[in-house]
């Protein structure tokens, strides 16, 4: 009697696309959690240099000829700097804002140095009902001042659905060539600098609100990418095990 060798069985074409997708998806997840883990490696070291930047002695900000070789912002943000000069108090700009201490107005206003430079100080928060210098005449210094701060880099964006309005007074952003185009200033840093917590007379406007914690959930999303990535291989598996077992016989008729 003669054995018969029972046939073959080929890959079923529903299997091979679950293989595919299995494999795609599994390398686009960990792709995804290999770029948050990049991302988090980036997050600890500019957490490392503004915190070292922003708790460092000052330095004198940069004088006008070293503006051009200032470079990128993260090669100066969040350094800590001394200038002094007069402010223009004339020439105040009030940039919307919502803080800690609720929604308000940072004052921003130019400081004129010897050499006829400027650079714009973000003086510090004020409430909303005090917006109006003239509510917060102590806060406004006249003679030469000096500013200890850290030095910012311009905002070119605004709030949701909003952007500056010079003509009509209403900003919302920190944006120095703006700023300086309405003020009528020539000669303006390309940068602007937080003042420190230092009181101001009448305690006008709050000083060192600067945000030096940022956002770091990283990790977690990296491991949710991994996990997702296991899932998919866990899926895939159990969907081609079944998809390539062999079906139960017929009973006969």
């Amino acid at each position: 009697m003669t054995k018969t060798t029972p046939p073959k069985r080929g890959i079923r074409p529903a299997a091979i696309v679950v293989l595919f997708l299995t494999v795609a998806l599994t390398g686009l997840l960990l792709a995804l959690g290999t770029w948050q883990v990049k991302r988090l490696s980036w997050k600890l070291d500019l957490i490392e240099r503004v915190e070292a930047r922003a708790h460092a002695e000052p330095t004198d900000a940069p004088a006008a000829g070293q503006w051009p070789a200032l470079g990128e912002p993260a090669e100066y943000e969040y350094r800590r700097v001394r200038l002094s000069g007069t402010f223009l108090n004339d020439k105040e700009v009030q940039v919307y804002t919502v803080t800690d201490l609720g929604p308000g107005y940072w004052i921003m206003t130019p400081l004129r140095r010897d050499d006829g430079t400027s650079i714009i100080v973000n003086r510090g928060f004020v409430p909303s009902d005090r917006r109006d210098p003239s509510s917060r005449q102590e806060g406004q210094p006249t003679g030469r001042a000096e500013v200890i701060g850290l030095m910012r880099a311009p905002e070119t964006g605004g709030l949701f659905l909003r952007t500056n309005d010079p003509t009509n007074g209403r900003w919302y952003s920190r944006n120095i060539p703006q700023i300086s185009q309405a003020s009528g200033l020539s000669g303006v840093a390309p940068f602007y600098v937080d003042a420190d917590a230092a009181p101001n007379p009448g305690g006008l406007p709050v000083g060192g609100k600067t945000m030096l914690t940022f956002p770091n959930n990283h990790l977690s999303y990296a491991i949710t990418w991994y996990i997702l990535a296991a899932m998919v291989v866990a899926a895939g598996w159990y969907v081609l095990r079944n998809l390539n077992a062999p079906r139960s016989k017929q009973g006969k008729d």
